[in-house]
């Protein structure tokens, strides 16, 4: 399938600031999955971009704007083609669980085992698993498991955008029983590596089919998970909308949970506080892409309250909260 995407960023603050600094993680992976066909990355005010390759393989893209501005402004647009969903066997053998504690395994995959930033488990997270009696899954074998996990994940939170933000902890969507992607993720995440499974998060974009299903937003980044399989490789999930990740799904940055991969993170130096536009729009690659609508998202918040911004300062946006993965 040929897929285009629109993703524009765009900040706008009180009065100007005297300098802006960002990171962007939104160029499509090169994979056996996907081929990456075109990027292209717009600044406004304009800047010299610089790139590099982080330690998860993904394209990282950074610019400083020196200048006073009062506007910032990124657009990125991708061209990628995907293959057609992958066919999965209807299982694998048991043995997978001894090859999942091999040391080549265990080594190999050494991060994607370990707790780390949201991924934790938590009390809240061992009620879960008991209410739901998920440790009798691990009776079956992983790829059994795992996509058992994934519907049961599923059926059990609403998806409700709003509820939670993008540095909120496991616990309040285990609490509330509703979250989004991202909540879905680091909670599948967390049972995934206790179990001994490898498992990864994606963050990206999702081709959205209401006849399919999906329940995620489509005007938003998406995010999943990938658990690695010593037969099959890596296996991509999909907690939010019960689905294996296919030639719809665009893979953008892997990492062990959404701290490792967020679209964009930057400073600024100035006394202004800020508001932030999120527009996405990915369509078929032969169809005109709307004009996407921007998303109005909520200023950060600051542990133990807002901070008031001095002048001299420099601020770090809040972007895991301000372009939340939904």
């Amino acid at each position: 399938m040929l897929l285009e995407v629109r993703h524009v960023t765009q900040y706008h603050y009180e009065r100007a600031v005297r300098e802006s600094v960002m990171e962007l993680r939104m160029q499509p992976r090169k994979s056996v999955g996907q081929r990456l066909i075109s990027f292209e990355l717009d600044l406004e005010p304009r800047a010299q971009i610089f790139s590099y390759a982080d330690n998860f393989g993904n394209a990282v893209y950074h610019f400083d704007v020196p200048q006073p501005h009062d506007n910032l402004r990124i657009e990125a647009r991708s061209a990628v083609e995907t293959q057609p969903d992958p066919v999965l066997p209807d299982g694998v053998d048991q043995g997978e669980w001894d090859r999942l504690r091999s040391d080549f395994v265990r080594g190999e995959c050494f991060d994607f085992l370990q707790p780390h930033g949201f991924v934790v488990f938590t009390q809240a997270l061992q009620t879960f698993i008991a209410e739901k009696n998920l440790d009798a899954l691990r009776l079956q074998d992983p790829l059994s498991a795992v996509l058992a996990l994934n519907q049961i994940i599923y059926d059990a939170f609403d998806y409700t955008p709003g509820v939670t933000t993008a540095d909120s902890p496991i616990d309040l969507a285990l609490g509330v029983g509703r979250g989004v992607c991202q909540d879905f993720a680091h909670i599948m995440l967390a049972i995934c590596r206790r179990w001994g499974i490898p498992a990864r998060y994606v963050s990206g974009y999702l081709f959205t089919d209401r006849q399919h299903g999906d329940r995620s937003d489509p005007d938003a980044t998406h995010a999943w998970i990938e658990v690695f399989l010593p037969t099959l490789r890596w296996v991509g999930l999909d907690p939010t909308n019960n689905s294996i990740a296919g030639e719809r799904h665009i893979a953008v940055a892997i990492g062990r949970d959404y701290a490792d991969v967020p679209p964009s993170l930057g400073v600024y130096k100035g006394e202004a506080d800020s508001q932030l536009g999120v527009a996405v729009s990915v369509g078929k690659a032969r169809a005109a892409l709307a004009e996407p609508e921007f998303l109005r998202l909520p200023r950060p918040s600051f542990p133990g309250g807002r901070r008031k911004l001095n002048a001299g300062d420099i601020h770090r946006r809040e972007q895991q909260q301000q372009q939340q993965q939904q």
